[in-house]
C-alpha cells in the first residue's frame, strides 16, 4: 500500500516527516497567493499583466538563487539550522507582503520570498533524506511533497472565507498576513526535529581536522560533475514540462476548453487532488523498482496523457480523468527527484548539489511558460502548451538514461 510506510516510521523520521511536509504546504501556500492574488493586484493596484508575469519570472529567479545558497550554507551549518531560517525567511516576506504598496516593493519581496522557497524546498529534502532509513527513503521525501498540492488547496479554501468577510481593497492583505502565520512551525522544527546523523559525523570529522569543508565548486570537479549535469538537466526538463501545463491550464480550460468559471474550478480541483495522490504513488514506485527505472517509466506515460489532452481533446469525462492523472504524474515525477539527488552526492556537497540541481532545473525550466506565451502568438494554445512540455519531457527523459542505478542505500559520507 502506498502509505503504509507512515506506520514504520521511528519517532525522530516522522517528526522530521511532519516538518518537511508543513515546510512544502508554507511554500505552495505562500507562493500560490500571488497567482490567486493577480487579478486584484490589477485591479486594486494598478498591475498590468506583462508585470504580473514578471512578478512570477522574478519568484523562479529568486528561488533559483536562494535554493543553491541554502544548499551551500546547510553543508556548513547544518540542515535543521537552515530549515528553521527558511521557514522563517518564507513567512517572513510573504507577511511584508501585506504591507507593500509600490510595484517596486513587491518586485524586491517576491524575488526574497522565492529565494526563501527554493532553499526551503532543498534543504527540507536533504534533511528528511538523511535521516530516514534507506528502505523507506523514497516514499518518505517523496510523500511529504505532496505537501505542494495541500498548500494549493488550503490557499483556494482562505481566499474566498476572505473575500466574502472584508472588502477586496483589505482582503489582499490580509491574505498575505495569514501566509506569515506558518513561521511558528520552526519553533516545531526547533524543538522536535533532530539533526541529520550523517551531517553530524562530517560536524565531528571537521573539528578533528580530519576532514575539511570543501568549496561549493567540489560538485563540477571530475567525480561529481556527471552526477550535478544530469541532475539538473532532469529536473528542467521535469519541472519545465510541468510550468508550461499548470502555468496555462487555468487559461486553456476558459478559452481553449470554453469553460464556465465554476467548471474550471473543479477541473483545477482534480488536477489538485492529482498533486497530493501522485507523490504518494511516486514514491513507493521509486523504493520498488529503483529512482532511475521511475523515471523512466513514468515519463513516457506522463507523455501519453499530455498528447490524449491537449491534441486529442476528448469529452468532459475523459478530460476530467486526464487532468487528474496529469497532476498525479507530475507529483509523483517530480516528487522522485529529490531522493534521487540526495543519493548522488556525499554528505559534505549534499546540500550544495540537490540545491543546484533543483532550483537550477526550475530556473532554467522556467523558459517553458514564456515559450508556449511566445508560440500561442501563432498557434493554438493547447499545440503551443503540448509542444513545449513534451519538448521537456524528451530532456528528461534523455537525463534519466545517464542517472546511476544507486537506490535506497545507505548514503555516502
Amino acid at each position: 500500500m502506498a502509505l503504509n510506510w507512515y506506520g514504520e516510521l521511528k519517532k525522530d523520521e516522522r517528526r522530521s516527516f511532519l516538518a518537511c511536509l508543513g515546510g512544502y504546504t508554507l511554500d505552495s501556500l505562500d507562493s500560490q497567493m500571488y497567482a490567486l492574488l493577480a487579478p486584484v493586484l490589477i485591479t486594486v493596484l494598478g498591475f498590468t499583466k506583462p508585470e504580473i508575469g514578471a512578478l512570477t519570472t522574478v519568484g523562479l529567479l529568486g528561488n533559483a538563487l536562494g535554493g543553491w545558497i541554502a544548499g551551500i550554507a546547510a553543508d556548513r551549518f547544518g540542515r535543521k539550522r537552515l530549515l528553521q531560517i527558511t521557514i522563517l525567511w518564507v513567512a517572513g516576506f510573504s507577511g511584508l507582503a501585506a504591507l507593500c504598496t509600490a510595484h517596486i516593493e513587491f518586485f524586491a519581496v517576491r524575488f526574497l520570498q522565492g529565494a526563501g522557497f527554493g532553499g526551503e524546498a532543498a534543504v527540507a529534502g536533504v534533511l528528511l533524506g538523511e535521516v530516514v532509513r534507506p528502505h523507506l527513503r523514497g516514499r518518505v521525501v517523496t510523500g511529504a511533497q505532496a505537501g505542494y498540492g495541500l498548500g494549493y488547496a488550503l490557499a483556494l479554501l482562505v481566499m474566498p472565507i476572505l473575500f466574502a468577510g472584508f472588502d477586496e481593497q483589505i482582503a489582499w492583505r490580509i491574505m498575505f498576513a495569514v501566509g506569515a502565520v506558518p513561521a511558528l512551525l520552526a519553533l516545531y522544527v526547533g524543538k522536535y526535529v533532530p539533526e541529520s546523523e550523517a551531517f553530524e559525523t562530517v560536524k565531528l570529522l571537521r573539528r578533528e581536522g580530519k576532514r575539511p569543508a570543501p568549496p561549493f565548486w567540489t560538485i563540477f570537479n571530475p567525480a561529481n560533475r556527471r552526477a550535478a549535469f544530469v541532475g539538473v538537466l532532469l529536473s528542467t526538463g521535469v519541472l519545465g514540462g510541468g510550468f508550461a501545463v499548470h502555468a496555462w491550464l487555468p487559461t486553456y480550460l476558459r478559452l481553449g476548453l470554453h469553460l464556465q468559471i465554476g467548471k474550471t474550478a473543479a477541473f483545477l480541483a482534480l488536477s489538485i487532488a492529482g498533486l497530493i495522490v501522485g507523490p504518494l504513488i511516486g514514491g513507493f514506485i521509486s523504493d520498488r523498482i529503483g529512482r532511475k527505472h521511475t523515471f523512466l517509466s513514468l515519463i513516457p506515460i506522463h507523455a501519453l496523457v499530455i498528447v490524449a489532452l491537449l491534441f486529442i481533446k476528448p469529452g468532459v469525462e475523459a478530460t476530467l480523468m486526464l487532468i487528474f492523472l496529469q497532476g498525479a504524474l507530475q507529483g509523483a515525477v517530480a516528487g522522485a527527484m529529490l531522493p534521487t539527488f540526495t543519493e548522488m552526492f556525499r554528505t559534505d556537497i549534499r546540500g550544495t548539489g540537490v540545491g543546484f540541481c533543483i532550483t537550477g532545473g526550475r530556473g532554467i525550466g522556467s523558459i517553458s511558460t514564456t515559450a508556449v506565451g511566445a508560440l500561442a502568438v501563432t498557434l493554438p494554445l493547447n499545440e503551443a502548451m503540448g509542444i513545449c512540455t513534451l519538448s521537456a519531457f524528451c530532456l528528461a527523459i534523455a537525463a534519466a538514461l545517464f542517472l546511476p542505478s544507486r537506490s535506497g542505500l545507505e548514503l555516502a559520507n
